[in-house]
């Protein structure tokens, strides 16, 4: 899906100061209201690129460090927590089934500047690492305690300046036998779709435009369904600004809302710094 030159390496420090999500719905049961968060997110990711196969493939690793604070009614009693520490760790790996060949330096920068119009057929498999602060007396954790597999299948056109890319995926979820005081929780697979159009500028510079939509993901906690699907839609409007040729700037905006009676209601605003070399 993405078609990046093999053998090259990208390092995306990304900081988003201010990430707030509010109207949070709870669980009735949790006896937690008007629950209120503050999320600031420091992070690094790793992205190589390769050639598998005579296909384009790619392996990124992510990790966060977050500090937090949540307010609210526990019990109808006034509330404030803080979290500080790492978040789980992700990491990813993805190839390119059809177009975006495997080509190297000069041949792969001629090949970007003639290719107007492309389709790309990619496939990837995403694993979230039980590595971020959990502690199991608390309910609100930095890290899930837990694994995550999320296999991916997108497709990205372009046509001249214009790129859309549509992607599918289905995170599927370990059981967390640590969950609250040693309760068991497990949870349903939950779909995610995600749509981007995007514009290009000038080399490097780009405004995307997105949309996204998820659904399922009940959870059991000791053989007690929560009732609680996920159902969530969302949009988001990034701008990519180069500083040279092998650095630039992202800036993002992201909100998001719940269509069920639990849930959360967010907005995100990141920014992110990105390195090749």
């Amino acid at each position: 899906m993405e078609p990046h030159s093999p053998r090259q390496q990208f390092l995306r420090c990304s900081l988003r100061p201010y990430r707030r999500r509010h109207d949070i719905k709870l669980d009735p049961a949790l006896l937690l209201e008007d629950v209120q968060m503050k999320l600031h997110t420091v992070g690094a990711k790793y992205i190589h690129t390769f050639e598998l196969w005579d296909k384009t493939a790619r392996v990124d690793f992510t990790q966060a460090y977050q500090s937090g604070t949540w307010q609210g009614l526990v019990d109808g009693v006034p509330s404030e927590i803080d979290r500080n520490g790492l978040a789980d760790s992700f990491v990813r790996f993805a190839i390119n089934l059809h177009g975006a060949p495997p080509l190297r330096g000069k041949e792969f920068g001629a090949y970007r500047t003639k290719t107007k119009d492309e389709t790309i057929v990619g496939a990837g498999l995403v694993v979230r690492l039980p590595t971020g602060n959990y502690l199991d007396d608390k309910l609100i954790n930095l890290g899930q305690n837990r694994f995550a597999l999320r296999p991916q299948i997108g497709v990205v056109h372009t046509r001249d300046k214009w790129t859309i890319e549509g992607t599918v995926e289905v995170a599927v979820y370990t059981d967390n036998n640590d969950f609250f005081d040693g309760r068991k929780l497990e949870q349903e697979p939950l779909l995610f779709t995600q749509a981007h159009l995007i514009r290009r500028l000038r080399p490097g510079e780009s405004v995307t435009l997105s949309l996204g939509y998820n659904y399922g993901g009940e959870k059991t906690v000791d053989g007690v369904a929560k009732n609680d699907r996920n159902q969530n839609t969302a949009w988001a409007l990034k701008y990519a600004y180069p500083i040279s040729s092998q650095s630039g700037i992202n800036l993002g905006y992201i909100r998001s809302k719940t269509h069920e009676t639990t849930g959360a209601d967010t907005e995100t605003l990141a920014l992110a710094m990105v390195f090749a070399w």
